[in-house]
């Protein structure tokens, strides 16, 4: 086909005749035109046109880690370049110079991995689909004298592992949870680990209640919550906007989850403070 050559029309019209052995006459013609064979390799246009599944959850975890909001990080690599947005998304262009490459979406913030009184991975969900799946990404954040991703890898098909180094995860509370809820979700998680000790609840209905406690903070997205971000994208995609803020809280539930949000980052700002605090005087003492 004319559009997948860089050359689409080259006609040679040769005349040759001989007449007594000799070369009377040749005619040639060229004829060439521009292919775009290629045209959206190393440009953005593909990027604009990606349309996440559903919104990003709403910023939450240790609160000096919202000095990568709004910011974002790029890896190039040999075939691709991977561009993460923390708290946004991760997405993923192909460099490869052929018709129609791959940009896609690759996961988009929800919530976080936590274990052991530990933010473990940042969980990056509903990215494009993939065959019956969707792509996902799990982030950990390693101490490193830079803000920088390290490494993108697929562990499993559509499954994505990024590696980013930060000097704001280096100090050896800097991710840890109970220092960020808040005083009414701490007393909570205070009970309830004394009804465990006391054998007055399962290991399964703490696993449970655990849960709530973090879906309250904000660190887990509720089913409730999930939907609805789902249907407030679907209905911003169809409609025009009419310059109104899309983050108005419209709803209790987006209420409830900004007000534990807010009491929260106060909380682990309060802690870091105190953290500080006593590193300065043991500076001083020493």
């Amino acid at each position: 086909m004319a559009q997948d050559v860089n050359t689409i029309l080259c006609i040679f019209v040769l005349y040759l005749s001989f007449k007594g052995g000799q070369l009377e006459k040749i005619s040639m013609k060229i004829v060439e035109e521009p292919s775009n064979f290629g045209s959206s390799y190393g440009q953005d246009s593909q990027t604009h046109s990606l349309t996440p599944k559903v919104k990003p959850a709403n910023f939450s975890g240790p609160p000096h880690l919202k000095r990568l909001y709004g910011k974002c990080f790029e890896k190039l690599d040999e075939n691709y370049r991977y561009e993460f947005c923390p708290f946004i998304n991760l997405t993923q262009h192909e460099l490869a110079l052929r018709w129609n490459p791959y940009s896609g979406i690759l996961g988009i913030w929800e919530e976080w991995e936590i274990k052991n009184n530990t933010f473990i991975a940042m969980l990056m969900k509903n990215g494009d689909d993939c065959g019956d799946l969707h792509r996902s990404v799990k982030v950990i954040f390693h101490c490193g004298k830079t803000n920088e991703i390290t490494e993108v890898t697929e562990p499993e098909t559509c499954k994505y592992l990024l590696n980013f180094s930060t000097p704001l995860v280096c100090h050896d509370h800097s991710m840890l949870v109970y220092p960020v809820l808040s005083p009414e979700l701490r007393e909570k998680w205070n009970l309830l680990e004394g009804d465990f000790l006391n054998e007055e609840v399962t290991s399964k209905g703490y696993n449970k209640e655990l849960r709530h406690i973090f879906e309250e903070a904000g660190f887990y997205m509720s089913k409730k919550v999930h939907l609805s971000l789902s249907k407030e994208d679907s209905t911003h995609n169809g409609e025009e906007t009419d310059g109104t803020n899309s983050e108005n809280l419209d709803t209790l539930d987006k209420c409830l989850v900004e007000y534990h949000k807010l009491k929260q980052e106060i909380e682990g700002l309060r802690v870091l403070v105190a953290l500080q605090g006593k590193n300065q005087e043991q500076n001083i003492e020493s």
